[in-house]
């Protein structure tokens, strides 16, 4: 039996509704905010990903799914949508068409890393991203319209924000914990050892124990960025807060990739075990000009489809479903005929495809969760299936006409 690839999955069934629940929500939030579709492909040239994502990332040097063509070029599975909205935002000089642009878009990703809850080698994510706009008034509606996705969605979740200061910030910060974390070289373990020369921000990420403990008394980022970051911080904390959006600073908290400038954020749930993180995003001025773009400040977020779909319980049927169960064969085009004219009536209808024993039919029927079924013959008779009421009608209009009032109720 030949088997999925392992990390990758069927989604389907339920998880299906769920996805297509999340999405649905999500879309009609971006729509509420004025941000516009971008479809982006899955494969890009891999040097897009090594100069935005950061060539040392675990990303690019562990968990990317990469290839040579047939024209030799070196290619990558999109592991992140940010990268490749840039560079469509440079390539199709959106820069040049007006003052700023609310783009969003939704689809698979794929990282090699190892499978978990939540956590898949195709995964699917839904994003938005703000293109020209500098005001602190952008991060604040971007983490605003973030907390409305969450709340609608109803998960219970945490938000986490920091700033990571400007270009400058930054670098003085690097080298703060570099100088820190050279002490400890012989209890760092092997990967944080590679990126003390390389980000050592990412070793404040790191999940192994030893690590962790070092971190705790590493230097702290508020303590090395300028004034103006600053200001612009607090600025934004108390916008959030006017806004009624409810936060935690959490100085330690520098995301993984290394784009980011200013602000950070991730939304956080305890629901779903270490991988908790279902949102998460933050400004990054400089990546497009460093990808080859004029100079143009931006920032968005992402959210992974999968670990959302762990939150949502059972979802509530929003319409009624009717099964249509023709009594013998000599009725099963009538029966087919009911089930067109329901459909046409807006009514969701399954036709009782597969025939046997009435009550092997009433089992498929329960499995559909069936509101209610229709037996047909010379008459029409209307099961409820909650109730057990059953009645009889020898019009298709009157029928409708019940199943109507029964939806309305």
């Amino acid at each position: 039996m030949i088997q999925k690839v392992r990390g990758f999955q069927d989604i389907y069934g339920e998880n299906a509704k769920k996805y297509r629940y999340i999405v649905e929500t999500v879309r009609n939030i971006f729509n509420l905010y004025s941000f516009q579709e971008i479809i982006l492909p899955y494969v890009e040239d891999i040097s897009l990903f090594k100069r935005s994502v950061g060539e040392e990332t675990d990303i690019v040097q562990k968990e990317m799914y990469t290839f040579k063509d047939r024209g030799g070029r070196d290619l990558a599975l999109r592991p992140e949508g940010t990268a490749s909205c840039v560079r469509a935002y440079i390539e199709e000089k959106m820069y040049a068409q007006g003052s700023y642009h609310k783009l969003f878009y939704e689809g698979a990703m794929f990282r090699y890393e190892r499978p978990q809850a939540g956590r898949y080698r195709q995964f699917h994510q839904i994003g938005a991203e703000i293109f020209g706009v500098s005001s602190v008034y952008a991060d604040a509606e971007l983490i605003q319209m973030v907390d409305k996705i969450v709340k609608t969605l109803n998960i219970q979740a945490r938000l986490e924000i920091n700033t990571l200061g400007d270009f400058n910030s930054r670098k003085l910060y690097s080298q703060a914990l570099r100088d820190y974390f050279s002490q400890y070289k012989d209890k760092l373990c092997e990967t944080c050892l590679k990126r003390l020369d390389t980000n050592p921000l990412r070793i404040l990420d790191c999940k192994v124990e030893s690590c962790k403990e070092i971190s705790k008394e590493a230097p702290v980022i508020t303590d090395y960025i300028s004034k103006e970051s600053k200001d612009r911080f607090n600025e934004l904390l108390d916008i959030l807060s006017k806004l009624g959006v409810n936060y935690r600073v959490n100085p330690g908290l520098v995301r993984g990739l290394d784009y980011y400038t200013e602000t950070v954020f991730e939304f956080i749930t305890d629901k779903i075990g270490a991988q908790g993180t279902v949102a998460a995003g933050g400004r990054y001025d400089n990546l497009v000009e460093q990808l080859g773009g004029p100079p143009t400040p931006a920032l968005g977020f992402a959210a992974g489809i999968e670990r959302l779909m762990l939150l949502i319980s059972q979802l509530e049927k929003k319409d009624i479903l009717i099964t249509i169960i023709p009594i013998n064969s000599d009725y099963i085009l009538k029966g087919l005929e009911l089930s067109k004219f329901l459909r046409d009536s807006e009514i969701k209808s399954e036709f009782m495809l597969k025939t046997g024993s009435l009550k092997s039919m009433m089992k498929t029927a329960d499995k559909f969760r069936t509101d209610f079924v229709i037996f047909v013959s010379d008459k029409l008779e209307l099961k409820d299936m909650k109730s057990g009421e059953q009645l009889i009608f020898y019009s298709e209009e009157d029928l409708i006409d019940h199943i109507k009032g029964e939806k309305a109720v």
